[in-house]
């Protein structure tokens, strides 16, 4: 399901236009990047929880050249996965 998919499911289920789902599904979405840009964590019961964590740099390789190079520090995204949807998954 990309986000296109659940704008229409959410227009189809909750009899609205495809606009008004459209700013639903980016009001959610601009809620978790804002908060997990301030550093925050989101929490979906049953479903999992968002957080981001901090990665240092590190020496790499260009693959292409071989020439090595510096990669900076990063902050990422990360998913761990809830209880309940881990079992509906395995079901």
């Amino acid at each position: 399901m990309n986000k296109s998919d659940l704008i229409n499911a959410l227009s189809t289920k909750e009899n609205l236009t495809g606009k008004n789902a459209f700013e639903i599904i980016n009001l959610i979405f601009d809620g978790f990047t804002n908060t997990l840009k301030k550093g925050g964590r989101i929490e979906i019961r049953g479903f999992g929880s968002f957080s981001v964590r901090e990665y240092g740099g590190y020496a790499g390789r260009n693959p292409k050249t071989g020439a090595k190079t510096e990669v900076g520090a990063k902050r990422l995204p990360y998913f761990k996965v809830g209880k309940e949807l881990k079992e509906r998954v395995n079901c």
